[in-house]
């Protein structure tokens, strides 16, 4: 009888052990994407899994110039998606992706902590010394954009602090560190402990999101998919409902 319940006791161990390993035998697609895009591309994860139960979908979000260094180092990926074309470009010069096709637009707002208790009302605001303005920093597609809306305006903001990314800005924006700053209006959108201001209506800054299957996917197929997906109605519908626009 011991034996008998031994037995027993280690095939439940072995159904325990077995069911905690989750059995997960999908194939999975590796997705690095710019770190603007967290929001929506979680939504877009879970809708596409949705379709395709066969497949898991792995996010690496982070500011576009640190996923260019990862992939021209070989990291592992099988689509990359990013916040500006001339990241893009750089992968595709490096032989990393053969062509891209752009996906969404966005644009820029100058964002505050809720209530805005700087008063911040335009974008010459952000030359007064006395103010907190945080910007992304040079090496950053948002960096970039913000400097580009800056130059358009005339104004040389004074800038306390060069974030690494675009979630980096806004988590100090929300945890009033900073009384303003230049980010996506999708970022605006997507948090409720920041409000936007808008830019001058005579500041143009485009800014359009390339998407590519990378070279060396090591699941060219499955990589297709998913770029397949964000170009669909569907995709593009959820990136709409996060603020993106058409590119």
């Amino acid at each position: 009888m011991r034996n008998g319940v031994a037995t027993l006791a280690a095939f439940t161990i072995v159904l325990l052990l077995s069911s905690c390993s989750g059995g997960d035998d999908r194939e999975t697609v590796l997705v690095m994407a710019a770190s603007s895009l967290t929001d929506a591309f979680i939504e877009i994860e879970t809708a596409f899994e949705a379709a395709n139960p066969e497949i898991d979908v792995q996010l690496n979000l982070a500011g576009s110039a640190s996923l260019l260094e990862q992939i021209v180092q070989g990291a592992p990926a099988d689509v990359f998606a990013s916040a500006n074309a001339s990241t893009m470009q750089a992968v595709v010069d490096a032989g990393a992706a053969n062509t891209s096709t752009p996906f969404a637009g966005n644009t820029l707002q100058i964002a505050v902590p809720l209530g805005n208790p700087a008063n911040v009302s335009d974008i010459a605001d952000l030359a007064d010394p006395d103010l907190l303005v945080g910007l992304c920093g040079e090496q950053v597609p948002c960096g970039q954009f913000a400097r580009q809306a800056l130059d358009q305006a005339g104004v040389v903001a004074s800038i306390d602090t060069n974030e690494g990314d675009v979630r980096a800005l806004v988590t100090k924006l929300e945890a009033g560190e900073l009384d303003a700053g230049i980010v996506y209006a999708t970022d605006v959108i997507a948090s409720p402990e920041i409000e936007g201001i808008a830019l001058p209506a005579n500041i143009d800054v485009a800014i359009t999101y390339p998407i590519a299957v990378l070279t060396d996917s090591p699941n060219p197929d499955l990589a297709r998919t998913f770029f397949d997906f964000v170009l669909s109605a569907r995709g593009q519908a959820l990136l709409a409902d996060a603020g993106f626009i058409a590119p």
